[in-house]
């Protein structure tokens, strides 16, 4: 037996094909209830209404450039890291949100109602590190070069810590990982909230014809 899904609007319908050769017991028996493989099937194409190939890709995205400027200020602030580096976001956070990428374009190609649950906790963990993350980089933003801090009036500091194109351009990288990861958080939760609608659809009405 066969079972398409089709919205029409705001009616949803269930269009399911039985062999001729079913007895009618058994045509009756299938119509009284809707399978599962129906039912899965409808609940993935509701969650495909929010794009998920096209969120996956933001994901993945964001995710190469947060390691690749991981890697980069590593590298760069290998003596000194600053608190962005020292944390590590950016590689844990492009982590996530490489796997959270992966699944969503996957979950775009399947027909699975569990890959759509994982997509949700996966989006779930998207929103908390964000915020995590945006409160790393405003931190960031706001302290001072690192070695540079004021521990008491006369301290000596170096000559680099007077360099104001430094700290300019530390704080605009910084705005732009806080851009990032705004953007970051809505993707997840346009795929949370689609994602979490599409698994609480159980009940539709049916119509036999």
């Amino acid at each position: 037996m066969a079972a398409t899904v089709t919205d029409s609007g705001s009616v949803r319908i269930i269009t399911e094909v039985i062999p001729a050769t079913d007895s009618p017991a058994a045509q009756q028996a299938s119509s009284s209830r809707p399978t599962a493989p129906a039912t899965s099937s409808f609940q993935v194409h509701s969650f495909r209404r929010a794009q998920p190939k096209a969120l996956g890709a933001i994901h993945i995205v964001t995710g190469i450039i947060h390691f690749c400027c991981g890697i980069i200020l590593t590298v760069v602030e290998h003596e000194i890291p600053s608190i962005t580096v020292a944390s590590g976001v950016l590689f844990w956070l492009g982590l996530l949100l490489l796997v959270t990428g992966s699944l969503l374009v996957e979950s775009g190609k399947r027909e699975n109602i569990l890959l759509v649950k994982i997509c949700c906790i996966f989006s779930a963990g998207i929103i908390l590190s964000t915020l995590v993350a945006t409160i790393v980089h405003a931190k960031t933003i706001t302290a001072s070069l690192p070695g540079c801090e004021h521990n008491w009036p006369h301290q000596l500091r170096e000559e680099r810590c007077f360099n104001i194109d430094r700290k300019t351009l530390s704080n605009g990288l910084n705005l732009v990982f806080v851009i990032f990861c705004l953007l970051e958080f809505c993707t997840a939760v346009a795929a949370l909230t689609f994602g979490y609608g599409a698994i609480k659809q159980h009940n539709y009405r049916r119509v036999v014809l």
